[in-house]
């Protein structure tokens, strides 16, 4: 089964995920600090929350979540047939996940990712290829994380 994603900055992660639990009438598949994800059921819809006080109610990029890294990597020689920049990330750990993915930008500079997730993680994304200068973590195409509380700052999944 393959679903959209749509990940989405929100000013109050509390209150977005009331929102969206009454919306979408279910409850976060996963909660961490600063992140949320929805598995809603119908319509097919992974949906993620990431709390970025100011920047709520904007978006934070797009995907498709897809079974396996074989679909992944189908996808990656596909989308270079196809002439578009693709940047791949394999095992990487982003979103409290280890994950297989690959990121294409669209023509109005939105991000998609089409990824499988690996296996659940405890961390949002520190793994030595994801972190900066300045020794703070980045995920997910070039996105901050706050280290020290382990929440996404412009991040994504």
């Amino acid at each position: 089964m393959s679903r959209i994603q749509l990940a989405l900055n929100v000013d109050d992660l509390d209150e977005a995920i009331t929102f969206y639990s009454k919306l979408f009438n279910t409850t976060p598949a996963k909660v961490k600090p600063g992140y949320a994800n929805f598995a809603v059921t119908e319509p097919p819809l992974k949906l993620v929350l990431l709390e970025n006080p100011g920047k709520g109610g904007t978006l934070n990029h797009l995907g498709v979540e897809v079974e396996s890294s074989d679909t992944v990597h189908a996808e990656i020689a596909r989308l270079a047939g196809e002439g578009l920049f693709t940047e791949e990330e394999m095992n990487t750990t982003c979103c409290f996940a280890t994950q297989d993915k690959v990121w294409v930008t669209g023509p109005g500079g939105e991000k998609w990712e089409v990824y499988t997730v690996l296996s659940d993680s405890e961390t949002f994304g520190t793994s030595p290829q994801h972190l900066d200068d300045s020794g703070g973590a980045r995920c997910c195409g070039g996105s901050e994380v706050d280290t020290a509380e382990a929440k996404p700052v412009n991040s994504c999944c």
